[in-house]
């Protein structure tokens, strides 16, 4: 068996997509998950690859079942979870340096999101100013509370190792 997947690494993934899809339907009990204007609490979770890379499949697998739990259209199912594992991915990459690890899921989905928002559902507004919306919420989920979640974290000894 490959050393990098263990039982502990599917365990970690699992664990760290249910939670993702408990905190996006947190928020979208508070019509914070999708649209416009959105605020994913589950975003905070993307700092977890500064930590394991059991966590980049997790955030991607999560996402796929939120969208899906959540009732979003296939298109946004699909490039919704590409922009959340394209920035887990950059976190992973970026973990070294956890204060800009936030920033890679706050640039894709910026820059995917308003195109699913305009283009599947038909979203009125102009791309720039989704991108601004969108961009707000990533900072506060990924940016403040994402690195909250890391300043945490770090302080449990071997908690992912």
């Amino acid at each position: 068996m490959n050393k990098s997947f263990n039982v502990k690494t599917l365990c970690v993934g699992g664990a760290v997509a249910a939670l993702y899809v408990v905190l996006t339907l947190v928020a979208q009990a508070f019509g914070l998950a999708s649209g416009a204007i959105q605020v994913r609490l589950s975003e905070a979770l993307t700092i977890l690859p500064v930590f394991t890379a059991a966590a980049v499949p997790g955030l991607t697998v999560g996402c796929v079942l939120a969208n899906l739990i959540t009732g979003c259209a296939m298109w946004d199912v699909v490039f919704g979870s590409l922009a959340t594992l394209l920035g887990a991915i950059g976190t992973r990459l970026l973990r070294k340096n956890p204060l800009i690890a936030w920033i890679p899921p706050v640039v894709s989905n910026m820059v995917i999101v308003p195109l699913v928002l305009q283009r599947v559902y038909g979203v009125p507004d102009s791309f720039w100013y989704l991108m601004l919306t969108v961009g707000a919420g990533e900072v506060i989920a990924c940016g403040i509370l994402g690195l909250l979640l890391y300043k945490a974290l770090k302080k449990v000894p071997k908690l992912f190792d």
